[in-house]
């Protein structure tokens, strides 16, 4: 990482095309630590693996170090595309956002309504409302990879857009709703840095060594607040400078492009996959007819599965026939259907929110078992529907 941040990465024609070919391809990979994470969580290295998370490696244990520390770049580099996106990107202008925005929103409130309906009696696990409302990038553009030229370029865009929606609504949901009771002193020293960091980028510092360690302070401070130190990467990002470096007039030469690329490929292919691997491990042998049936489970898996079509397809159905928004170009009802479908893969961020709802094994066990299940149905739903679509579409 320390190479990718000395060196300028150069920006290739296309960002989007490199961001799709990133996500995708880490995606594929993401699946891949899934499946491991299961495959060692059910054999006899079971007991090692469960242990290794629970060691404490100074302060924090290896669990934590990853869902706080890991995860913080991870968040970094979510972040900045949002940023990116907003100020330079598809998202940049309102024309652009209407449709992403209202399809994103349609798909975290209906998920949350359903799994709202099925815990609601529940103070303790009703605390998991927004595990099914979010929608993983790297997942969906992966099963989008795996059937290539079936989809359109422009629904791949437009699955990226509200991903890239829906994370900012999760960052949203993390602050508001799963913050612990606050150290003022921590977190006034976590505002300052971030003021710090403000006045670097009005001044037109364009190194990006000043904005890392103090933003390792911010990191360091948020952690100590009781606002979740992921968010840390989040504040960090905003305050980074998109503009070109003096002599240049291409943004790729910006801080914000620059620390993007450096990081990006670390992010998909190392930190993603590392927190699957440690988190979707789930032992079959807790697994019971009860746990099966339980409200989490039901809640989370359906709220994915049910929610997310609903959600986002039902809103893009009607901007359509109210004649505010359109399909994506070249786009059938029936693929924006099936990507609607691929929006309830909820991997990452519904394991890390349900890391934040639930302290109890017992019921993180059926975070995951809902998370997986109402996951994979829609992957593979949303795979065969847009088989389906391409063949009509070549008839």
């Amino acid at each position: 990482m320390i190479d990718g941040l000395r060196n300028v990465i150069e920006r290739p024609r296309s960002a989007l095309r490199e961001f799709l070919r990133t996500e995708s391809a880490g995606g594929i990979v993401l699946m891949v630590a899934a499946v491991a994470a299961l495959v060692v969580a059910n054999s006899p290295f079971a007991d090692a693996y469960f242990a290794a998370l629970k060691t404490y490696v100074g302060p924090l244990s290896l669990g934590h170090w990853i869902n706080d520390g890991l995860m913080a770049i991870f968040f970094l580099l979510v972040g900045l595309e949002v940023k990116r996106e907003l100020l330079d990107g598809q998202l940049s202008t309102w024309d652009r956002r209407i449709l992403p925005g209202a399809a994103a929103a349609g798909g975290m409130i209906v998920p949350a309504l359903i799994f709202a309906a099925f815990n609601i009696g529940d103070a303790e696990t009703i605390r998991g409302w927004a595990i099914p409302s979010a929608t993983d990038i790297a997942f969906a553009l992966g099963v989008l990879t795996l059937l290539g030229p079936r989809v359109p370029v422009s629904l791949k865009v437009f699955l990226t857009a509200v991903a890239i929606i829906d994370d900012l609504g999760a960052i949203v949901i993390i602050a508001l709703f799963y913050t612990a009771e606050l150290n003022l002193t921590a977190l006034g020293a976590a505002v300052l840095l971030i003021a710090v960091l403000y006045g670097f980028n009005r001044f037109g510092i364009r190194s990006l060594w000043p904005y890392i360690i103090v933003g390792a302070g911010v990191w360091a401070a948020m952690l100590l607040s009781g606002v979740h130190a992921t968010l840390a990467g989040v504040a960090v990002a905003l305050t980074i400078p998109l503009t070109p470096a003096p002599g240049h007039v291409d943004d790729e030469h910006s801080p914000l492009h620059r620390l993007e690329h450096a990081i990006a490929g670390w992010v998909a292919f190392a930190i993603v996959p590392i927190f699957g691997f440690a988190n979707a491990g789930l032992s079959f042998t807790n697994v019971t007819t009860e746990m099966l049936v339980s409200p989490i489970v039901i809640g989370i898996a359906l709220g994915l599965f049910i929610g997310k079509q609903i959600g986002v397809f039902g809103v893009i159905h009607a901007l359509k026939a109210l004649r505010l928004a359109d399909y994506p170009v070249h786009a059938s009802a029936l693929q924006v259907y099936g990507v609607a479908l691929l929006c309830g893969i909820g991997f990452t961020m519904s394991l890390f929110i349900g890391g934040l709802s639930y302290a109890s094994d017992i019921y993180l066990d059926e975070v995951k078992l809902g998370v997986l299940g109402g996951s994979l149905l829609s992957g593979i739903l949303g795979a065969a529907v847009l088989s389906v679509a391409r063949r009509e579409q070549s008839t």
